[in-house]
């Protein structure tokens, strides 16, 4: 018989370092998360989802359905979930009769089942229990037709598989890759990972009894991490902005990347498309997206680590919402009068205020150029300060999708969820520290003294919310501690609208003066000059159902696969805590 010499069969491939490699870097290609921790599904990082953004949807109108979010997979696609896992299985199955040496074959097959973890906390999240594939299954014929007619695994079941895999993952992958090999997952990945399936797992989402052992169980998988992490030289990076453009190993705090780059020709180009979308447009070829919301300006604690309005020492005033703010809110939030060093100008202000158009102050036109933001703010955190205008369009800053301060948090919830305060406060202190809160008289940075579980887990949820804003955590936290109807519902989200005092002149007369009085003080010139306004950006109030903590199985599912059950709280028999 003659060899097919136009195809190269999965056994040539993977006794093929070169090849075997280049099928491993695509099946990374295929499942990094993107920014915002973005896996390619319906939800995306549900920042629209929850208060850190503005956005029309179904799920703050509270109109889901069960076709609402398909990543289940309704149709046969290499770019759903089940498509990916495929792919991941039909990788291992063929790892598994490859004569490249043993511990090639273990470093390749560990890199390979942590992607089908990913895989399956991805889908497990969504929805509980989902089918367990675990083998490539047949593509054509009845019989394979009728074997991929898979029941949903119990959700437990799944969190079992996912936790196996990863601990295969941690055995045989090293603490650090560098050179071209950093970016891959490492050791130390693996079980950060795994310390945030444990902690989902432990959460009320998941565990409305609040069984004590899946927190023992999350607390010892974050302890080990945060083990493997130090032993590798992993802690948190000095600057919390400056974090974000550090690349390589030299980046500390970057325990989950996902690479890109700023070459500017067509091979090989690879922008995160993040940074010319967020900032304003007039700074670059699009921008203008991810807007914060002033529910999330506001929400930042003061300098002493004091939230606004209890401070001792900073008064909190919405007509200078800006002064002594805990150091983070300048790092993160744009607003009108800012200092924002953008395309190279280290002394750039932002200015997004409205000025009266004619004499009679009965209409107004922004001061920006062109596309005004809706909320009043714009989002600056891991935006290029130094890139020029024409290569906004390229900018390569790498998505980190576990930083070590999410570690550090991670474990603190769960320390604090079995009573021990002393290690929640240790990192939450580690973490203030480093953001320039003041130490105060009794060290703790504004937190306050002698709490308990309770206290210091809601604790907890504030700093997450400050300390990964806008990292696609924010929607995720709420949901695994079933929060987003007692944050959200009954509320509308709201912006500011920043108006220039009218003198009669119908003219933006501060235009050429403005950042003069800002370098003397942003202060005296909001005092004198504007006016802050809240407005409403939701039409609706907020409307989270209790349905969304798992979500329903579309019917093209149902129909493709009749073994599947459908949720019980969407009409169907499956137990998603089960």
């Amino acid at each position: 018989m003659k060899e097919d010499l136009q195809y190269t069969t999965p056994t040539e491939v993977f006794n093929d370092s070169t090849l075997a490699i280049l099928n491993i870097n695509y099946i990374y290609s295929a499942n990094q998360p993107a920014w915002f921790g973005s896996t390619g599904g319906a939800l995306g990082g549900g920042g629209a989802m929850c208060d850190e953004f503005y956005g029309d949807n179904a799920f703050v109108k509270g109109t889901v359905n069960i076709e609402t979010v398909g990543d289940i997979g309704t149709a046969v696609s290499v770019s759903n979930n089940y498509g990916k896992i495929r792919v991941i299985n039909t990788t291992l199955a063929s790892l598994a009769t490859s004569t490249l040496p043993q511990g090639t074959k273990n470093r390749y097959r560990a890199q390979v089942l942590f992607w089908r973890a990913f895989r399956y906390f991805d889908l497990v999240r969504l929805y509980g229990g989902v089918p367990l594939v675990l083998t490539p299954l047949q593509a054509i014929g009845a019989e394979a037709k009728n074997a991929a007619l898979l029941p949903r695994n119990s959700t437990s079941e799944c969190f079992k598989q996912i936790v196996s895999d990863l601990d295969t993952c941690i055995k045989y992958l090293p603490g650090k890759w560098t050179g071209s090999d950093y970016g891959r997952i490492t050791s130390g990945a693996v079980a950060a990972f795994k310390g945030r399936v444990l902690l989902t797992y432990a959460s009320p989402q998941f565990n409305p009894s609040n069984d004590p052992t899946r927190w023992q169980a999350a607390k010892v998988a974050n302890d080990a991490a945060i083990q493997t992490l130090t032993t590798n030289g992993y802690g948190l990076y000095p600057s919390y902005d400056g974090l974000w453009f550090v690349k390589g190993v030299a980046n500390t705090e970057a325990v989950m990347v996902t690479e890109y780059n700023n070459q500017t020709d067509d091979n090989g180009t690879n922008p995160n498309g993040y940074d010319n979308a967020t900032r304003p447009a007039y700074l670059g070829t699009k921008g203008g997206s991810n807007q914060p919301t002033w529910d999330m300006v506001k929400s930042y604690p003061m300098l002493d680590g004091a939230a606004p309005g209890a401070s001792s020492k900073y008064t909190y005033s919405d007509n200078t919402f800006f002064d002594n703010r805990d150091p983070r809110f300048n790092l993160t939030i744009a607003y009108n009068g800012c200092k924002w060093p953008l395309l190279g100008n280290t002394n750039y202000r932002l200015w997004t205020y409205f000025y009266y158009s004619n004499a009679a102050g009965t209409s107004t036109k922004s001061t920006e150029p062109t596309s005004p933001t809706g909320s009043g703010f714009y989002l600056r955190k891991a935006i290029d300060p130094s890139i020029s205008l024409s290569n906004t369009q390229y900018i390569g800053t790498d998505w980190i999708e576990i930083r070590y301060a999410e570690v550090l948090l991670n474990q603190a919830e769960c320390a604090a969820a079995l009573g021990d305060v002393t290690t929640a406060y240790t990192n939450l202190v580690a973490l203030r520290k480093r953001a320039g809160v003041e130490a105060g008289a009794d060290n703790l940075y504004g937190l306050q003294a002698g709490m308990g579980a309770d206290q210091m887990i809601s604790a907890i949820m504030t700093e997450r919310q400050i300390e990964l804003a806008f990292e696609g955590k924010r929607y995720w936290d709420l949901r695994r501690r079933k929060l987003l109807e007692s944050t959200l519902n009954g509320k509308k989200r709201t912006g500011v609208t920043i108006t220039l005092n009218n003198t009669g002149t119908g003219k933006d007369y501060l235009l050429l003066t403005r950042d003069a009085l800002a370098n003397t003080s942003l202060d005296d010139l909001y005092t004198t000059s504007f006016t802050v306004k809240s407005k409403t950006l939701d039409t609706y109030n907020l409307a989270v159902q209790s349905e969304d903590y798992y979500f329903g199985i579309p019917t093209a599912a149902l129909q493709n696969n009749s073994n599947l059950l459908q949720t019980n709280t969407w009409g169907g028999a499956f137990d998603p805590l089960k």
